[in-house]
């Protein structure tokens, strides 16, 4: 399935919640969208746990 169907379904259910539910269940699902966003990616291999809690470099920072 590619990207472009994803983000379609996903922009329907974002606008059934809010057209039914109101404002209050497209944030729910949005929410919910987003978590289950990171937690596919996570069983994809595409994220490391580590990369939530990781600093940044001390080296990066700009002064």
């Amino acid at each position: 399935m590619s990207m472009a169907v994803v983000g379609l379904v996903a922009g329907m259910a974002l606008g059934f919640a809010g057209y039914f539910g109101g404002f209050g269940a497209f944030l729910l699902v949005a929410a919910l969208g987003a978590v289950g966003f990171v937690a596919g990616r996570f069983l994809d291999g595409d994220l490391e746990p580590g990369d939530f809690f990781r600093g940044r470099d001390r080296g990066d920072r700009r002064r």
